[in-house]
């Protein structure tokens, strides 16, 4: 027995700075009553007033990375990126030359970069934390003095507190077990190991050093897998086990398809700037003599090349994805999800709820002959009724039909002994109760397969009788006439317990006596069709996975217009290699009888195979495959692990609300192709003029200042780029990263520009003479230079004929006319004179306007062939 002090040692060393670690092996030793004690509780929890008060005092149960970012932090968390690292580089050795105008526009532009998408995001994720309120995780938590367990946030528990465990829970925080039956909980996300773990509340047997390895410990970042318990809080939040992984599970998590592509761009980008950097200060250097103003200038030319507001883009434009797609019911849980649900091509679905109206009806409860049976209903009722792991629709239908608790007496008539939980291998659930004559009795309910392979006897008007193979023979062919029309049929077996004892397992599930069938119409939901059509003729093919059988998912299948010829089943897939599988599963819609390994499997295949797969499921089998699809869908009714596993929620569970998500997705991800598109050949195409222009003139053709000021005018013009239209082409099919694409049109319209600018040049030396007029050539270049570019902006941003099939969104023309008017002033300003700027002839401005509309044309018919030859 434990003395005071030493149990104030442990109290300590829970709470609430020590490490994650100390004080659990003692609290795994140490007895329920002590543990309890220890923590200031009981077997029913603490009152809700003491919950408030040590709310205040340990903080929310969330892990560090769940948690808001301070404002300080969210601003560090825009700036750090390896671009404005790049740029306050160049800044500080342009003030370390002398430059000071080119230090002060080259932090201009970062602050300019860094905060408006600081201000983007953090006004969206203010909107979206509204949002991702209506989908938080919950828990059961018991208090003294009241009946049934109160549903409350995660956040909210504190140490202390005692919760209900069933199947398909997250486990809220690190827990000691109170009471546990038929628990096996995943702790796979801590451990690495695959397989569930049974729990138990008794006291180890074997002391073992790692704590992961206590059968009497549950961990927050574990889920339950089968089973059901009570636990008492011990930690929670920040000083739970996995509060200790976190920073380091968010540091390791696997870079996705959108991240690799931004890097991609970066790279390339870095890679152009580092052949044409120095070889425009080499080539200034060499001409004109004068190698500080050849190298302020390189380094000019290096800030126009990279893609300094690409970080923003991406941002604004995610975030503002994220918003769209909450007003059309989807929420977003991680942003660059939203790519990845517009790169989608195949969509993985249980068809419960997604093809049917997920409202089940009990339908009948009829005997092994098919007539209609009373006990059938009373033996479904009560194992529906007293079992305590996750209540499904079918429990649900059972229990909400009819008077039968009242007519039954069942609180007065019966008392619940124990229960063997349902899993997804054996497919069945059993609870053993007794009833006034104290005879135990096992009732069983599951899969008619897996009754009829626990039955030996079968009941008959209150006879008993062997259950022979013409018997199962004749009970198959009723439930598939059944489930060809569209009835789920579970089966209902019982058995008198002659031995009664105080624990039950599943070796108690055999010589059953098989009493007979209750049936289920879960009807097909009248948008399906339409949605799978919608989602087809987008590019999403559409695949069902399901764990019902064969005859009831044709039956579905067929009422909402999906062939279903050849369906592959479950232990079909176990006999196939993954080659085999692979070839199988690209050209196969509708796979049945599985469980959720075979389902995780399907889908990683088809990952493997270059597809872009998205998974949509609810269920607690659905937890690998969500996790292993390249986005992960569920909705807000789903079990815990299902909603914790999904990148994106829906609101409603339809395919019409998919395929909604999809299309933003799509549009979400065009206008950073835009953004990236115009960036990367433009800034090629002027760098190349540069190059040209070096070699000729006497002169530099732009001051590093006014190659600075052209940047940041150019990049506010793409600011609105995120609130563009799109057009309907462009979304009609998946997309995904293409950079040997973005590379190619780079090379193609970027040069294109420079024949303007070159014509530009003939233009000030021929007809204005500014052979001997630097400020004059400058001037004039730079306001032809930003006027194509903004530009290009509205040719590129659609494969129609811009102005005329397609127009920009009112906020990008606004800004396009902003800075196009800015140029055409700046030189007549002051600020254009201390920029070295002078005023222009008046006959230039016709002969701009000519270049100008020569370029419009020119540059369309570059696009039009390029999307030709290589398309969008």
């Amino acid at each position: 027995m434990m003395n005071v002090s030493a149990g104030m040692r442990i109290v300590h060393a829970i709470y609430p700075a020590a490490p994650p670690l100390e004080g659990l092996g003692m609290m795994s030793e140490c007895s329920q009553d002590k543990a309890c004690e220890l923590l200031r509780s009981s077997h029913s929890g603490i009152s809700s007033a003491e919950a408030r008060l040590r709310r205040e005092q340990y903080g929310p149960n969330l892990v560090s990375h769940e948690q808001r970012a301070p404002l300080l932090s969210e601003i560090w968390s825009r700036a750090k990126s390896p671009l404005n690292a790049l740029l306050l580089t160049l800044g500080l050795v342009s003030y370390t030359l002398g430059d000071i105008r080119a230090a002060v526009v080259i932090s201009a532009i970062v602050v300019l970069s860094v905060g408006m998408a600081f201000a983007q995001e953090h006004r969206s994720s203010q909107a979206a934390a509204k949002l991702r309120q209506m989908v938080k995780t919950t828990a059961s938590v018991v208090r003294p003095g009241e009946a049934r367990p109160k549903t409350e946030d995660l956040e909210e528990l504190v140490p202390g507190d005692v919760v209900v465990l069933s199947a398909g829970d997250l486990i809220p925080a690190d827990l000691r077990l109170l009471e546990a039956t038929g628990l096996y909980v995943n702790q796979s996300a801590l451990s690495g190991e695959a397989m569930p773990i049974e729990k138990q509340e008794t006291l180890p047997r074997i002391l073992v050093e790692g704590h992961l390895d206590r059968t009497n410990l549950c961990f927050m970042g574990s889920n339950v897998v089968s089973g059901f318990g009570r636990g008492l809080v011990i930690r929670t939040g920040a000083n739970t086990f996995f509060g200790a992984l976190a920073e380091k599970v968010v540091a390791q998590q696997e870079e996705t398809a959108f991240d690799r592509g931004i890097r991609r761009f970066t790279w390339l980008m870095v890679g152009v700037t580092l052949v044409l950097g120095p070889s425009v200060f080499l080539i200034n250097g060499i001409t004109k003599g004068d190698w500080l103003q050849a190298l302020l200038f390189a380094v000019a030319i290096a800030v126009g090349l990279t893609p300094e507001m690409l970080p923003m883009a991406v941002t604004v434009n995610l975030a503002k994805g994220a918003l769209a797609m909450a007003r059309s019911r989807v929420i977003v849980k991680r942003l660059d999800a939203i790519q990845n649900l517009g790169a989608m091509d195949v969509l993985c679905t249980d068809k419960t709820g997604t093809l049917t109206q997920d409202k089940i009806i009990l339908k009948q409860h009829v005997d092994i002959h098919g007539a209609d049976s009373p006990r059938v209903l009373h033996y479904a009722y009560l194992n529906s009724y007293f079992q305590s792991g996750l209540k499904n629709l079918l429990d649900v239908a059972v229990l909400e039909h009819g008077d039968v608790h009242e007519a039954l007496g069942v609180d007065e008539r019966f008392q619940k002994i124990g229960e063997i939980p349902f899993d997804f291998s054996r497919r069945r659930l059993s609870v053993i109760v007794s009833d006034r004559r104290d005879k135990h009795i096992l009732i069983c309910k599951g899969a008619v397969e897996e009754i009829f392979a626990a039955s030996t006897r079968y009941e008959d008007a209150g006879a008993i009788g062997t259950l022979d193979a013409g018997h199962l023979e004749t009970a198959k062919k009723e439930t598939v006439l059944l489930n060809k029309s569209g009835f789920r049929v579970v089966a209902v077996a019982y058995k008198d317990m002659s031995e009664t004892k105080p624990d039950y397992s599943v070796e108690d599930e055999s010589d059953l006596i098989l009493l007979g069938y209750i049936s289920f119409l879960d009807p097909p939901k009248e948008s399906a069709s339409k949605a799978i059509a919608a989602l087809e003729a987008s590019g999403v093919r559409v695949k069902i996975l399901t764990g019902d059988n064969e005859v009831i998912t044709r039956k579905i299948c067929g009422d909402v217009g999906i062939q279903a010829k050849d369906i592959l089943l479950g232990p079909q897939l176990d006999a196939m290699t993954d080659v085999e599988l692979t070839m199988i599963a690209a050209s196969a819609t509708v796979f049945a009888k599985l469980t959720p390994s075979q389902k995780e499997r399907i889908v990683r295949l088809l990952r493997a195979s270059s597809h872009v797969v998205g998974f949509l499921g609810d269920g607690i089998n659905d937890g690998p495959a969500l996790k292993s699809a390249d986005v992960g869908v569920s909705v807000d009714s789903a079990v815990d692990i299902a909603r914790e596993s999904a990148d994106i929620i829906l609101l409603e569970k339809n395919l019409l609300v998919l395929r909604e998500g999809v299309i933003e997705g799509r549009k979400v991800f065009a206008n950073i192709i835009k953004y990236i598109r115009m960036g990367a050949s433009s800034n090629f195409g002027n760098m190349f003029s540069v190059l040209g222009a070096s070699i000729f003139l006497p002169f530099i053709p732009l001051t590093a200042i006014q190659v600075l000021t052209n940047n940041l005018l150019y990049d506010v013009s793409q600011t609105a780029i995120p609130t563009d239209t799109v057009d309907e082409e462009y979304v009609a099919s998946p997309r995904r990263w293409d950079i040997a694409g973005i590379f190619r049109f780079m090379l193609v319209l970027g040069p294109v520009s420079s024949i303007f600018d070159y014509l530009t040049f003939a233009v000030m030396l021929v007809v204005f003479k500014a052979w001997t007029n630097p400020a004059l050539f400058q001037t004039g270049w730079f306001v032809e230079s930003l006027l194509t570019q903004t530009l290009v902006i509205h040719i590129i941003r659609t494969t129609r004929i811009p102005f005329v099939e397609s127009s920009a969104s009112p906020a990008l023309v606004t800004t396009s006319l902003l800075i196009a008017g800015i140029g055409i002033f700046l030189p007549f300003t002051g600020v254009g004179s201390a920029l070295g700027f002078v005023s222009l002839p008046l006959v230039y401005w016709p002969m701009l306007a000519a270049i100008l509309f020569l370029y419009a044309i020119l540059a369309h018919l570059a696009k039009v062939w390029f999307v030709r030859r290589w398309g969008l």
